[in-house]
């Protein structure tokens, strides 16, 4: 068993930046992949960023690319989500979540998510 508790969302101006933390309980956190999802109102919970169990690899969806950087600290048990020059279409709500197997960009293939943090990215 895994939880997961986001901290870090907030209100920002477009260009400005923001890191989400996700801290996780349990042991196996090192041997789960992580990964970052948002939900704007009215949409579904697109996929934004992962990494796998040891930090070597990491995936982004296109829209942030050379913007947003995931990274993870497994002695602290933590992922992260550096955000970067932030958009109004970034605003959503960010959930992270972790997996043991699947593809990265689907929510299916995740076992354990937080409860969300809010991002609003005012013009």
């Amino acid at each position: 068993q895994v939880q997961l508790v986001e901290s870090g969302g907030g209100m920002v101006q477009a260009g400005g930046s923001l890191r989400l933390s996700c801290a996780a309980s349990g042991r196996t956190f090192s041997t789960y992949a992580m990964g970052w999802f948002r939900q704007a109102p009215g949409k579904e919970r697109g996929f934004v960023a992962a990494i796998n169990w040891s930090g070597r690899s990491t995936y982004y969806t296109d829209s942030v690319k050379g913007r947003f950087t995931i990274s993870r600290d497994n002695a602290k048990n933590t992922v992260y989500l550096q955000m970067n020059n932030l958009k109004p279409e970034d605003t959503a709500v960010y959930y992270c979540a972790a997996q043991d197997s699947g593809r990265y960009s689907y929510p299916a293939s995740y076992n354990y998510w937080g409860q969300g943090t809010q991002v609003t990215v005012s013009s």
